[in-house]
């Protein structure tokens, strides 16, 4: 009988964006990245600046350094852009590729959402259905109770990860597979399970923690998550619960 690898020694895809804000229903990417590993080894990188077609608001631009100049004198034309990312996700998704990124619920609703503004049709319309493997989540499960922020730059430092000019595209998207090569030898769990299996664990891990997380705001006196927040690894739409709760308070 022919052994099957494991999926980390597999292809993997890690995708990332850097955008007009922190909006993943209404702001847009103003660069990706998609970077090839195979046999725990980076093989090919792809990446772009995006112009947004519109400003580029400052706190962004401090963010990740990304002007509407040069947005506008280098980057690709935004739907085009989406369009290329979405069929490299969707190809990842027919093949069995596992895309790997950090809170990638954010990224891939972005997607998700512009290209239902531009034609209505969304990433699982299209044939999106992972395996996804998010960092993130996967951090915060495998080591819930570690005390401390969960940055892309914090789980760097906790995994022995060195990351320089965080805030790039490809730099953040290379830095997601070595911590996930990295928590793969400290947590045996994450190599016995397959790629499938964990997009699935995923979901009910990432809900589970929302729930925690609302319930403490809640204790706390502070605002509690949106609903769709506790969807993973894209929300379905916009959520007018932050209206709702402002407004009954």
């Amino acid at each position: 009988m022919q052994r099957i690898a494991p999926w980390h020694t597999g292809e993997l895809l890690a995708f990332d964006l850097e955008t007009t804000g922190v909006d993943r229903f209404g702001d847009v990417p103003v660069s990706f990245a998609l970077v090839r590993m195979l046999d725990e080894r980076v093989v090919a990188r792809e990446s772009s600046l995006v112009d947004p077609g519109r400003p580029i608001p400052s706190p962004a631009t401090e963010v990740h350094g990304i002007t509407d100049e040069r947005a506008r004198r280098e980057g690709v034309a935004l739907m085009d852009a989406v369009a290329h990312v979405a069929d490299a996700l969707v190809d990842a998704s027919h093949r069995g590729i596992p895309v790997v990124g950090m809170k990638l619920d954010f990224d891939l609703t972005m997607v998700d959402a512009c290209l239902r503004r531009h034609s209505g049709v969304g990433l699982a319309d299209a044939g999106f259905a992972g395996p996804v493997l998010d960092v993130l989540v996967l951090d915060r499960h495998f080591d819930r109770f570690r005390r401390g922020r969960r940055t892309l730059g914090d789980l760097c430092a906790h995994y022995g990860v060195a990351i320089e000019h965080a805030h790039d595209a490809v730099v953040d998207a290379e830095a997601t597979l070595a911590v996930m090569a990295a928590m793969c030898r400290r947590f045996p769990e994450l190599v016995a399970a397959t790629a499938e299996d964990l997009h699935w664990l995923q979901m009910d891990w990432h809900r589970d923690w929302a729930d925690s997380f609302s319930q403490w705001q809640q204790r706390t006196g502070l605002l509690t998550l949106d609903p769709g927040d506790r969807e993973w690894p894209i929300a379905g739409a916009r959520s007018d619960w932050v209206e709702v709760v402002r407004a009954a308070g």
